[in-house]
């Protein structure tokens, strides 16, 4: 756990660690899937899109300059409204950055958090980070895919969004235990 472009939170980044210890866990057990290494950044809208995108890049391969920089626009406009995003690390494991601005209480950071793990879980799933991997090189311009293909990407990850909101009452139980 670690924080980007960040200072003066260190009282969140202990309760940010707390809750990712217990987190960790009980995602492990109520979602299908292995846990990957976890990266976990607490962040700015802006530092969350700069790791994202900066993740995103090293996973397409050859990225052009100019490519990197669209896509660090984009991200940077939508990062204002998102509370956290996981991206697949070419390691294999995965980085979930949190951005700090959104969460002003200790249970909106454990939702955002059980939500981002069970986005986590669902990468190691067959063929998830094939999708995404292929997703990310066309959004980068180094490989096209086929509208079949990003039709599938779209539908699949509306399923797994819809699969991470579903878990997110796995938060009430963090929440539970750390007033306990």
């Amino acid at each position: 756990m670690s924080t980007f472009k960040l200072s003066g939170y260190n009282s969140t980044l202990r309760t940010a660690k707390r809750l990712a210890a217990q987190a960790v866990p009980l995602v492990e057990r109520a979602v299908p899937g292995r846990m990957p290494n976890l990266q976990i950044t607490l962040t700015t809208p802006r530092g969350m899109a700069e790791l994202a995108v900066e993740a995103e890049a090293e996973l397409a391969g050859e990225v052009d300059k100019r490519a990197k920089a669209r896509e660090l626009r984009d991200a940077n406009r939508i990062a204002r409204d998102h509370s956290g995003r996981a991206v697949p690390l070419v390691d294999g494991g995965v980085l979930v950055a949190i951005n700090v601005e959104q969460h002003r209480t200790e249970a909106e950071f454990a939702v955002t958090l059980v939500h981002e793990l069970v986005h986590a879980m669902q990468f190691s799933r067959k063929g998830v980070r094939e999708r995404v991997v292929r997703e990310v090189r066309d959004a980068f311009g180094v490989e096209k895919q086929s509208r079949r293909q990003a039709r599938e990407h779209e539908r699949a990850l509306e399923d797994e969004e819809r699969e991470a909101y579903g878990h997110e009452y796995l938060a009430n139980q963090l929440i539970d235990a750390a007033a306990a």
